[in-house]
């Protein structure tokens, strides 16, 4: 099926292979799970799974080195399933296919979960590797880190003994990360009040594909368009401009992932029919035109439909529009203290017509809590307006920047040894678990860093496999050079 597992190093990637092999999205990491905990006790290695279903593997510290600090090398087990229109897999059955393209390796029409998929196999090349030095090692692997940080939430003190956690979920070569972004989930109900198809209408179905999609914290600063604020913005112009009626609406897949596709099921007179394909001629050259260079390939497709059994009332119609519109999406502000960085964003992910109500989830990040709150508020106060109901959830904190940070230094000493330059240190608006893992271990010291991914939780994902022989590099020399503990 691929030839990932002749890359170099090749225990890395032969464990990259594997994991690719057996499927493990978001809450169907079981699996994945049973694989490695049968591959550790093969080895010899202490396996304990906390009642969250995290996994904890202990490696015993290369001879001479028993007393250095104790490291706790982490990496998520779940990645993010996200396939182009067209491609029929199932996440939860169907293997990932890995393929090389040139400098990089990408999947066949899916996500590649090489976030963390590349992380999570560096951390078991580590335990498999009797050459390597390094001090006490335990191996973390989370579950549910895509779409709720669940492991990371329930993580218990006393479970792990290290003093330094080294995280990989970081996804560019050259850069070391000490901070990131916190977030909370804003879920939106509006009840369904129907009403029956008016005489004379014909149906159609209003598709948007074609776009990039992306990481929602990673890239949402790029302005890639989004197929749900696109989707949103085509409602209220064929509602008021053609009198359009909505029978339902669809778009996204995933709170943390940009919209790549929406759609909406309408309703439009005869007479109305030919200004509808007018209009949507007219959006479809407006986005060509303002997101060039960012997002080439939108398309808007208007097709006819099998005419619905009931179509929205006009005024939820109205509200539920109206409030899309208004929901707040994409940066929200830069830091001031650190040029360049997001500070506050939000994404507004999923929408979703059920038989009784229409569901909306939007994810929004900040480096602080006052960032999230505002905009928290901001979306509420949109759609309570509209009469919807709005709940926010799952909460996690984000990673504030220790700049003393001794394992940060040595890190970055490190990375100078071997390239001969100093990485950029940053931090990341994205959620790592970092922030969440201080509740339980205040004490450790952290730091993440990883190869180059790009198009995270999207099909495009793909890591360049230079930057993997270079994170690996970096990552044992770093094991090797741990200061023995305090006396």
């Amino acid at each position: 099926m691929t030839a990932i597992h002749t890359l170099s190093p090749s225990s890395l990637w032969g464990f990259f292979n594997t994991i690719c092999s057996i499927p493990h999205p978001s809450g169907h990491e079981a699996a994945l799970r049973h694989w490695i905990t049968g591959w550790a006790q093969e080895q010899g290695l202490t396996v304990r799974q906390d009642d969250t279903g995290n996994l904890i593997i202990k490696k015993p510290a290369s001879p001479g080195m028993e007393n250095r600090k104790g490291v706790v090398l982490q990496a998520h087990l779940d990645m993010v399933p996200q396939a182009n229109a067209g491609t029929n897999h199932d996440f939860t059955r169907d293997p990932i296919r890995p393929r090389i393209d040139g400098d990089w390796v990408y999947a066949t029409g899916t996500t590649l979960g090489a976030d963390n998929g590349i992380g999570m196999a560096a951390c078991l090349a580590v335990l498999a590797d009797s050459t390597l030095k390094h001090g006490p090692l335990e191996v973390l692997l989370t579950v549910d880190e895509e779409s709720g940080m669940t492991g990371a939430f329930g993580l218990q003190p006393g479970w792990l003994e290290g003093d330094i956690l080294l995280n990989t979920d970081s996804e560019q070569d050259g850069d070391v990360y000490m901070g990131c972004a916190g977030g909370v989930d804003a879920n939106i109900t509006l009840p369904y009040q129907a009403e029956p198809v008016p005489a004379g209408y014909r149906a159609f179905n209003l598709a948007i594909t074609g776009l990039r999609g992306g990481h929602s914290g990673i890239n949402i600063h790029e302005g890639r368009a989004s197929a749900t604020r696109l989707l949103a913005e085509l409602l209220h112009a064929v509602t008021h401009g053609c009198n359009a009626r909505l029978a339902s609406l669809e778009g996204g897949t995933l709170r943390n992932a940009i919209a790549r596709e929406a759609s909406a099921l309408l309703l439009v007179s005869e007479e109305k029919s030919e200004h509808l394909h007018t209009l949507l001629a007219h959006y479809q050259q407006q986005y060509a035109t303002e997101f060039a260079g960012v997002d080439d390939f939108i398309r808007l497709k208007l097709s006819d439909a099998e005419p619905p059994a009931r179509v929205m009332s006009e005024a939820m119609q109205q509200r539920l529009v109206r409030a899309l519109l208004a929901c707040p999406h994409g940066v929200m502000a830069m830091s001031r203290a650190m040029p360049g960085v997001t500070q506050t964003s939000t994404n507004l992910g999923v929408i979703e017509t059920h038989d009784d109500h229409v569901h909306v989830q939007c994810l929004i990040r900040s480096l602080d809590d006052a960032g999230r709150n505002r905009v928290a508020a901001m979306t509420a106060a949109a759609f309570e307006l509209a009469g919807a109901t709005v709940v926010f959830d799952g909460a996690y904190p984000g990673w504030q920047p220790d700049p003393a940070s001794p394992v940060m230094k040595l890190v970055l000493d490190t990375h100078k040894e071997v390239f001969g330059a100093l990485p950029a240190v940053k931090v990341i608006h994205a959620g790592l678990e970092c922030g969440l893992f201080k509740s339980a271990y205040p004490q450790w010291d952290m730091v993440s860093f990883g190869p180059t991914i790009q198009g995270a939780h999207s099909p495009d994902e793909r890591v360049n496999i230079e930057a993997v022989a270079r994170f690996w590099q970096l990552l044992i020399r770093v094991l090797e050079q741990i200061p023995a503990r305090d006396n």
